[in-house]
């Protein structure tokens, strides 16, 4: 039987009130730790699962100012057995930003113990992030990072590694034109494409994110490989809509924690690709001066990029791939 539910409203009125506050560090309490937590946000990789998001939402969170307009337009909740949900619309806004927004938030909940605890936060923003905080709130790669609970068995736990990104360009719109289904089936039959050019050049393919994928590899070179047999698949699919696909690659120290891939050689393959047009294999400096000596590979002439997050500037390449 569903019914209005005065606890969970004021479950849900105190998690608010935190993040008004920013008081950080209590949110955490009001997350489950089932291995089923979900939060998700606007932009399209913003999917993030796990007990490990429970680490990082403070500091997501936190990286916000404070509010100076918070207005409650609706509030309800409800529950239904040991189940329960709220939806809040809030007007929010922040000091030095010209306008306020409506954010429209659903909290799920379940009963763990005597407790009412969040197992789903869906959150919509009519802007990115930056647009409407004023920051780029760079946390969010740390829940990237978080997101892979229980992955393969990676060959390759630590050491030297060259770790390949790609990313699709413009998935939201496409996303949005096909349809859930539609774009699903593309996405998913892209991923298998990769997956198996990975492992044909000895690769691991470690997660996909969103619309993108990280893979790691022994062999820098194996990895240039690989780049340039996804981006030859991508242009020779004759399956609509095209997709316009960017890819880098960075060579460094990795390690494994987690289930996952941690260290500054995987956030900088994550920025390099970023920073790459649809199309391109971008690669880092230190990658191209590991197969330099390798006469099969042709670059452009080096570019120099301020990479978010990374101090200094970074040296790059452009990997011709086109026969």
């Amino acid at each position: 039987m569903v019914k209005a539910s005065p606890e969970i409203l004021a479950v849900t009125e105190r998690w608010f009130e935190a993040i008004r506050t920013l008081n950080t560090h209590v949110l955490k309490d009001y997350l489950s730790d089932s291995v089923d937590l979900r939060f998700i946000g606007t932009g399209e990789n913003e999917f993030w699962k796990g007990q490990v998001v429970r680490d990082g939402v403070g500091e997501f969170i936190g990286e916000m100012p404070e509010p100076d307009v918070w207005e409650v337009l609706e509030a309800e909740a409800f529950e239904n057995g040991e189940t329960g949900w709220s939806a809040f619309l809030h007007r929010v806004g922040f000091p030095g930003l010209r306008d306020d927004y409506i954010v429209r938030t659903v909290l799920v909940f379940v009963l763990e113990g005597a407790s009412w605890k969040i197992i789903n936060r869906h959150a919509s923003l009519p802007y990115p992030n930056i647009d409407f905080v004023g920051s780029e709130q760079l946390a969010i790669q740390t829940l990237v990072k978080a997101a892979l609970e229980e992955g393969p068995e990676l060959l390759q736990a630590e050491g030297l590694a060259s770790v390949l990104f790609t990313d699709v360009e413009g998935s939201t719109m496409l996303a949005a034109a096909m349809g859930d289904q539609g774009w699903s089936a593309l996405i998913d039959q892209h991923f298998q494409t990769v997956e198996s050019i990975v492992a044909t050049h000895r690769g691991q393919f470690v997660k996909s994110l969103g619309d993108g994928t990280l893979s790691s590899f022994q062999s820098a070179t194996e990895a240039l490989l690989a780049a340039i047999k996804i981006q030859e698949a991508v242009a020779l699919s004759d399956v609509e809509p095209r997709l316009g696909l960017r890819v880098g690659i960075h060579t460094g120290d990795v390690v494994l924690a987690r289930g996952d891939f941690f260290g500054t050689v995987v956030n900088k393959a994550a920025r390099i690709t970023s920073s790459a047009n649809p199309g391109e294999i971008l690669v880092s400096d230190v990658t191209r001066a590991i197969v330099g000596g390798n006469h099969e590979f042709k670059f452009a002439a080096a570019r120099s990029l301020v990479l978010k997050g990374l101090p200094d500037d970074h040296t790059v390449y452009r990997l011709e791939w086109r026969r």
